[in-house]
């Protein structure tokens, strides 16, 4: 992410990337606002674009075509990023709750995470359509394991149920599809409510025409094993149950005290602003707009997108704001599976090829909007006269240690949850730790970085297992901690917020593991930083990088390629999904890790990362051939690239020529290589050079156990552990596998 100009005064967080949220990133983007910082929140990393569904189950869109990179956006838009799912509000702190995190804090919040599906006849034998993100990958999931349904029940004869019937039944006709017979089923007498009788009978001619059948006055009472039934005892057998029928509002916007309507969801004035609460807003289907009423359809998101932008923006900087007017009547478009559509307004309906031509260019050009993104708007230094009072100084004292303010640090540690131990007699609050040390030897080290990903709580995570590591790869057991955190100049209470979050992340991931941070320093810097020292003991001979045996197998216990992927994020090139992916490997201990390859009878191990697998591997060799005695030989490794497990998305983006500012560096590794059938610049081999954050532990095991070693490391949580080459009595080897 892009720091901006000004110093951030206030938060806004954008809950949910539904149609409205990412058209305020995009005008966010276009035109940044001093001293405003954009946070976005969602559960998954790519939003769907609900106009598009039924295309790509028709096989007509990718899924490229019909999803939004949220990660990708919030860089456009120099915002943070936070996967996460929220379960709860508290007006009062103005916090954002998560079931698995700290809450959050916001000065603005703008919701638009839809509504969720209705809970009544949940089961493996029901999924529901809505939310999308998690629909497509049980859909997946329904075709590609075993036997594809033959049947399946749609329950709700709304437009979407239609034309996701009339995609399936397109996805049938198409060569080697799977013959999938569609059932629609609705409580109501006439099925596409709202549409005018000239386009429902046109779209219920399209129905029988491809063989969906159309069942009205079906009141579901039990979908189960196989079967629906409904109250007036007519019933279907069908192989699955997709349920579409409308959507329910999510039970935390009531219990968090918002204003609801009669059904639950979020009411919310001409301003899209909550009726309860000035500095909440909502739009899409989660909201309701007091007065005007309107249908929980996608394309009033989408026409709410620029109001909300606007009056979050006018909010957060004080300004009056400005009122939105819905239309009364909406443009509705119905695909007939591919090819051919029916469109409806009011009274009227159209349909024809043509028709289709017209939905495809609405799509693609909404879909443009956010995958093909501008050059980013230089941010004006002038902060709003309502921000100024919260403004911090442009003159930066760095004669008083740069620290942050006592009362600031106070409140952040009467928050933190800090583990304690009966080994500390002096901890935090005192000049320096003193502490009780048992028999054994002591294992010291320290590690730090500046932030590289968004969330400054997985940041703190993300710090402290990599600062373990060093320790893990010892065989050393960590015990206590020392803490140097760095913000940015910003408003008091974001100071506070970041240095909370940073902090949590970091306590949550030393709780786990039984370590006691005993003191720190937090101060003042150009960005968010953290760094540990960390402490612990060795009971008996350490692991040691100088232990490798000719004839043994190297094991890692991480993919590669953290490096290049926060390379790409920082650029705007790296996937979502595969960010997310990269974070989660990075928040993974090592833990589990060392006991196994310990248990293996590992006689050598270190830690992977800023020096790359090339680099760690080469000291591995030197420090093994310093210890050997001139009549034992020499030592060397032979690394298989086509065996070294990758993070999704790494090759691709190396092969592109995005790089860590590390990796040219680290590339000098390679020099004490031979390189056989792989080429320099191949994306294989720059991987084993790319740097990596709280990467994995490489290992030298004997070769009998190498596969039982894996498969208990894999058994333990690390899926993607392989062994990635050998020990030899000869020179060092990059190769692949069957050469």
């Amino acid at each position: 992410m892009k720091p901006v100009t000004a110093p951030a005064v206030r938060d806004i967080v954008l809950l949910g990337g539904g149609h409205a949220n990412v058209q305020v990133l995009k005008r966010f983007g276009m035109r940044p606002e001093p001293g405003l910082r954009l946070t976005m929140v969602a559960r998954e990393p790519h939003t769907p674009y609900s106009g598009m569904l039924p295309g790509l189950i028709a096989g007509v869109y990718d899924f490229d075509d019909v999803h939004i990179d949220l990660a990708r956006l919030c860089t456009f838009a120099q915002a943070r990023f936070i996967a996460a799912e929220a379960t709860g509000l508290d007006l009062d702190a103005g916090r954002l709750a998560f079931a698995d995190r700290p809450a959050l804090r916001y000065d603005v919040l703008a919701i638009n995470t839809g509504g969720v599906p209705g809970a009544a006849h949940a089961s493996d034998f029901v999924t529901p359509v809505k939310p999308i993100g998690r629909f497509l990958p049980a859909w997946r999931k329904l075709l590609n394991d075993g036997t594809p349904p033959a049947r399946l029940a749609i329950v709700g004869a709304g437009a979407g149920g239609v034309e996701l019937a009339l995609a399936i039944r397109h996805l049938s006709a198409t060569d080697g599809g799977e013959d999938i017979h569609c059932a629609v089923v609705d409580a109501a007498p006439t099925p596409l409510a709202g549409f005018s009788s000239a386009a429902r009978r046109r779209l219920v001619r399209a129905m029988t025409e491809r063989g969906v059948e159309l069942l009205t006055g079906f009141q579901v009472m039990t979908a189960r094993e196989g079967r629906v039934e409904a109250t007036d005892g007519r019933g279907i057998d069908v192989d699955h149950v997709l349920w579409v029928s409308g959507v329910e509002a999510p039970r935390w916007a009531r219990e968090s005290g918002l204003a609801t309507d009669d059904r639950g969801f979020i009411a919310v004035n001409c301003h899209l602003q909550s009726t309860s609460d000035a500095n909440v807003f909502a739009a899409g289907d989660v909201a309701a707009l007091s007065g005007q009423p309107r249908p929980k359809s996608g394309v009033y998101s989408v026409r709410q997108g620029p109001a909300l932008a606007a009056n979050v923006r006018r909010s957060a900087i004080g300004k009056p704001l400005s009122a939105y007017r819905a239309q009364r009547h909406a443009l509705a478009i119905v695909g007939l599976g591919a090819g051919k559509a029916v469109a409806s307004r009011g009274p009227l309906a159209v349909s024809g090829r043509w028709v289709w031509s017209v939905k495809q260019w609405i799509d693609r050009r909404f879909m443009r909007k956010f995958n093909v993104l501008p050059q980013q708007a230089a941010e004006d230094a002038n902060v709003a006269a309502a921000l100024k009072p919260e403004t911090p100084s442009a003159m930066r004292c760095g004669g008083c240690g740069a620290k942050v303010g006592a009362d600031i640090l106070r409140r952040v540690l009467a928050r933190l949850d800090v583990h304690g131990s009966g080994a500390v007699l002096h901890g935090i609050g005192d000049d320096a730790a003193v502490v009780r040390v048992s028999a054994g030897n002591l294992a010291m080290t320290c590690d730090g970085f500046r932030a590289m990903v968004d969330d400054p709580y997985r940041l703190g995570r993300i710090g402290a297992h990599h600062a373990l590591n060093d320790l893990f790869a010892m065989g050393a057991v960590p015990a206590f901690a020392l803490a140097l955190a760095t913000v940015p100049a910003m408003a008091e209470a974001l100071v506070e917020e970041d240095l909370f979050q940073l902090m949590s992340g970091a306590t949550a991931v030393f709780r786990a593991h039984d370590v006691a941070l005993v003191g720190g320093h937090s101060g003042e810097g150009a960005e968010l930083g953290i760094a540990f020292s960390v402490t612990g003991t060795v009971r008996g001979e350490p692991l040691e990088k100088g232990g490798l045996v000719p004839g043994q197998k190297l094991v890692l216990t991480k993919p590669l390629g953290t490096g290049v992927l926060l390379a790409g994020a920082m650029q705007g090139e790296t996937r979502a999904e595969h960010l997310v992916q990269a974070i989660n490997v990075m928040d993974t201990s090592n833990a589990a890790a060392v006991k196994v390859l310990s248990g293996c009878g590992a006689t050598a191990c270190t830690d992977v990362t800023g020096f790359g697998l090339a680099g760690h591997a080469s000291e591995m060799v030197r420090t093994s051939q310093r210890g050997l005695a001139d009549d034992r030989g020499h030592v060397g490794v032979r690394l298989f690239v086509d065996q070294h497990p990758a993070l999704p998305g790494a090759h691709a983006l190396l092969a592109n020529d995005i790089e860590s500012s590390l990796q040219r560096n680290n590339e000098r590794a390679l020099e004490d290589f031979t390189l056989v059938g792989v080429a320099p610049n191949a994306p294989e081999a720059k991987l084993v050079a790319d740097p990596q954050t709280a990467g994995g532990l490489l290992a030298s095991v004997p070769a009998s156990v190498a596969d039982d070693c894996v498969a208990s490391l894999q058994n333990a949580g690390y899926e993607q552990a392989a062994v990635i080459g050998d020990v030899t009595d000869g020179d060092m080897e990059i190769r692949r596998s069957s050469q």
